[in-house]
């Protein structure tokens, strides 16, 4: 059977001519556009192994004449542009592998003897997605791997379960399944199932009906409903309290939910993307954690690497942060080589988010456009603004706080006050009625509003003034 080898770089094309002619195939190599459409109409091939960069043109955008002219041929993608669009773009054209370069040579050989063997499951392609302005940034293997997964999600519904330390970027992977899948037109709702008390995360999931429990006033559509068409992001899923686990796998397990208290079934309608930093086979042994909850959130897995396991995406990372930071304001700076090497050097333990508040704190307080090493050094041994300094004792650290809340939360444009507002107002409230012991009239004029206001605010954050009284 033959193979069509289209790429201009010769060095890797006898590497692979070598590797098919050995799984028995014949190799037929070409290094233009101009000669691929000459030999496919031609002869007839088993299998398309092509480059993107080419001298006559794009390997991806021509895709679509090879599959005019040859319906069903499986196509296998080679690229050095080794970016999660360029993935995006090859598994569009409905080509049966991508591999960016490097690659395993194995990996393709086997690749390419599974096209010829299954050639009528290639070519199922889809809808050009809007693929800009993600921030998955990154050309080491471990992120290409990422990339790999991503793209192999996009057209279906499978659960992904997306695994990794705090601050590797779960969240951004879980986006970017949305925004380039087929549910990218419904919502993306996402839950941090650590974040609510036990005792509320069943009606936050699946909702409730009126006069289910104390306080439920009026009916409430839980995140599962409010995914309805889109995509529903459960993060730190390791977190979740046994009980809520139950529910969850019965719901993933019928396809519906039931709000609490009602008597209906409600048929889902989103993609589920769960997440958690823990490992969660441990606490599967421990009795932490459902096994067969795992089982079924765990049908594509990903792991997102630690940064310091991906070092040399650092300095493509530091110029996205500074790109995001001067969009945002901040002023326009950029590293030396030297300092970039310090960075790489770090070990990051927060991982891309403590890299990115970094970014943000250097186009803050550094003086120079292009920021030296040793202007790096004495800022990466800053130590972090904790978050229970008072800001009034450290005026210049609040200025900090904000940028390091912004750079971390990154709350969408048109809602940055709102969420700032509300990140403030617990610890505050809290604060003012540690200082005046629970006493809500004090903390009332404390705060310059009425006693009825403060009451309704406890209520809603969840604050209890006794928990502030003076303990006898």
């Amino acid at each position: 059977m033959k193979i069509l080898l289209l790429e201009d770089d010769r060095s890797i094309a006898v590497v692979i001519t070598a590797a098919l002619e050995a799984e028995g195939f014949e190799v037929v190599h070409c290094e233009t556009i101009a000669e691929r459409d000459r030999l496919l109409a031609e002869s007839t091939f088993a299998a398309f192994v092509t480059d993107v960069m080419l001298p006559d043109g794009d390997g991806i955008g021509t895709i679509g004449a090879v599959q005019a002219a040859c319906p069903g041929l499986p196509i296998i993608i080679l690229s050095a542009q080794n970016t999660l669009d360029t993935a995006v773009r090859a598994t569009d054209t409905g080509a049966f592998e991508y591999f960016p370069k490097p690659f395993d040579i194995d990996e393709l050989a086997r690749a390419v003897t599974q096209a010829v063997g299954d050639r009528n499951a290639a070519g199922q392609g889809g809808e050009d997605p809007e693929a800009g302005g993600l921030p998955l940034v990154g050309r080491s293997p471990a992120m290409q791997a990422v990339f790999r997964m991503i793209t192999r999600v996009l057209r279906n519904d499978l659960t992904v379960l997306v695994t990794g330390e705090s601050g590797t970027g779960k969240e951004v992977v879980a986006e970017a399944i949305h925004q380039l899948g087929d549910r990218r037109s419904g919502p993306f709702v996402a839950i941090n199932t650590a974040a609510i008390p036990a005792e509320l995360i069943e009606s936050e999931l699946f909702g409730h009906e009126k006069g289910a429990f104390t306080g439920a006033v009026a009916r409430h559509i839980g995140k599962f409903e409010q995914a309805r068409g889109g995509t529903l992001f459960l993060d730190e899923i390791g977190d979740m309290p046994m009980e809520a686990q139950t529910r969850l796998l019965r719901a993933l397990q019928s396809g519906t939910i039931r709000r609490v208290g009602g008597t209906e079934d409600v048929a889902i309608d989103a993609r589920i993307v769960a997440a958690t930093n823990r490992d969660l086979k441990p606490m599967i042994a421990a009795g932490q954690f459902r096994e067969d909850l795992f089982y079924r959130l765990n049908v594509v897995p990903i792991e997102m690497p630690p940064l310091r396991d991906r070092a040399e995406d650092i300095e493509a990372l530091t110029k996205h942060f500074f790109q995001l930071a001067a969009a945002e304001g901040l002023p326009r700076r950029q590293l030396s080589a030297e300092a970039i090497d310090v960075l790489r050097h770090h070990s990051w333990p927060g991982n891309v988010r403590e890299l990115k508040n970094f970014v943000y704190r250097v186009a803050l307080l550094a003086r120079e456009e292009t920021v030296d090493a040793p202007s790096v050094s004495v800022l990466l041994k800053e130590a972090p603004v904790q978050a229970d300094q008072n800001p009034a004792d450290a005026p210049a650290d609040l200025e900090r706080a904000v940028l390091n809340w912004l750079a971390s939360e990154a709350p969408p444009r048109g809602t940055i006050y709102a969420s700032a507002l509300a990140a403030l107002e617990r610890p505050l409230f809290a604060q003012v009625l540690s200082e005046t012991g629970g006493n809500q009239l004090r903390a009332a004029e404390a705060l310059g509003i009425n006693r009825n206001t403060l009451r309704k605010r406890l209520n809603d954050l969840a604050l209890d003034p006794e928990e502030f009284a003076p303990r006898r």
